[in-house]
C-alpha cells in the first residue's frame, strides 16, 4: 500500500501542488483558503494582509519585491487590511502586472534596496519601504504607517530624514519632504496618528502624543494627545476600552483630569469617520481658552 503523502502546509501555488500529486483538486478547493488566483494557504494561517503578500511573493518576478505599505508589515506596521491591494515594487520595463489584488509600482529599484526576510520573502529595505510609503500613499495613510515603523524601532527619524534628503528632486519628493515633520514615533495607534495629522493639516497647534499629566506632583494619567497650555486632552477609545474593567479605569482617570481643570474629548471609531468634525470640535475647545 502506498503511504499517504502529507498535505501541503503554508502558502503554495495550487497548480504546482496538483502537478506533484500532493492533493486532489477537491482537496485544494475544499481544504485550503484561496489568497488570489492559483495561490492557496493553509486555513490555520492568519487571514491578513501579510499572508496575502507572502502569496503574491510566490508569483512576482525575481527582480521585484514586496514594497510600500505591504512591506511595512515586516517592519512593525501591519496596518493594511486583507482587502487592500498588495504593493509590489518592480524595475521599469517589467512586463508583469500581477493578478487581481496586486498593485505593481514600476520604478527605479536597485537590488541593494531589496532584502530577503526571515520567512524567505523578498521585501524592500526599511529605508526604501519608508520612501515608497511616503510617496505612494495619502498623508492620512502614510503617517500612521511611518509612526508605527518608528515606534517599533525598525526606522529612526534620522534615517527617514536622510532617505528623503537623498532622494530630493525625484518623483513626489516634495510630498515626502512635507510629510517628515508630521511623523512621530510616540503615537500608539493609527487613529491617534490620524487625529494628530488632521489637526496639523488644519493649522491647529501641534498636540503632544502620549502626554503624562502631573498636577502638584500627582500623576493623573497618560493621555493620547494633549495641549497642555489649553489643558485639553483627546483620547481615542478602541474596542478594548469598552471592557467593563477598562471602562471603570478610564472613568476614574477622566474624573481625576476633570477635577484638576482639564477638559477631555473622547473619540471612538464612529467619530473618526468625520475627521473634519473632530478637528472642528478640537478647534472650538482650543478657542475657548
Amino acid at each position: 500500500m502506498t503511504p499517504l503523502r502529507p498535505l501541503p502546509y503554508g502558502i503554495f501555488i495550487g497548480s504546482h501542488a496538483l502537478a506533484e500529486g500532493l492533493l486532489t483538486r477537491k482537496q485544494l478547493t475544499g481544504l485550503y483558503r484561496r489568497l488570489l488566483h492559483n495561490v492557496y494557504a493553509d486555513p490555520s494561517l492568519p487571514d491578513d494582509h501579510q499572508t496575502r503578500a507572502r502569496g503574491v511573493a510566490l508569483l512576482m518576478p525575481p527582480d521585484a519585491a514586496i514594497g510600500g505599505r505591504s512591506a511595512a508589515a515586516w517592519y512593525g506596521a501591519d496596518l493594511s487590511s486583507v482587502n487592500d491591494p498588495v504593493v509590489v515594487v518592480a524595475p521599469r520595463g517589467c512586463s508583469w502586472d500581477g493578478p487581481r489584488g496586486v498593485r505593481v509600482h514600476k520604478t527605479d529599484v536597485r537590488q541593494s534596496e531589496i532584502v530577503v526576510s526571515d520567512d524567505a520573502v523578498r521585501v524592500t529595505t526599511v529605508s526604501r519601504t519608508a520612501w515608497d510609503v511616503a510617496t505612494l500613499e495619502p498623508t492620512l495613510t502614510s503617517v500612521p504607517i511611518l509612526d508605527a515603523m518608528l515606534r517599533d524601532g525598525h526606522l529612526s527619524e534620522q534615517a527617514l530624514r536622510a532617505e528623503v534628503a537623498t532622494r530630493r528632486g525625484r518623483w513626489r519628493s516634495n510630498r515626502a519632504t512635507d510629510l517628515v515633520p508630521l511623523v512621530d514615533g510616540r503615537a500608539q495607534s493609527p487613529p491617534e496618528s490620524r487625529v494628530r495629522v488632521a489637526c496639523a493639516l488644519a493649522g491647529l497647534p501641534r498636540p503632544i502624543p502620549q502626554y503624562v499629566v502631573i498636577e502638584d506632583g500627582e500623576f493623573l494619567g497618560a493621555v493620547d494627545l494633549a495641549w497642555p497650555e489649553a489643558k485639553l486632552v483627546v483620547e481615542y477609545e478602541g474596542a478594548y476600552h469598552f471592557d467593563g474593567v477598562q471602562i471603570r479605569k478610564d472613568d476614574a482617570r477622566y474624573a481625576r483630569l476633570i477635577a484638576a481643570g482639564w477638559r477631555v474629548i473622547r473619540l471612538s471609531s464612529i467619530d473618526l469617520r468625520d475627521l473634519s468634525g473632530v478637528v472642528s470640535r478640537i478647534a472650538t475647545a482650543l478657542a475657548e481658552v
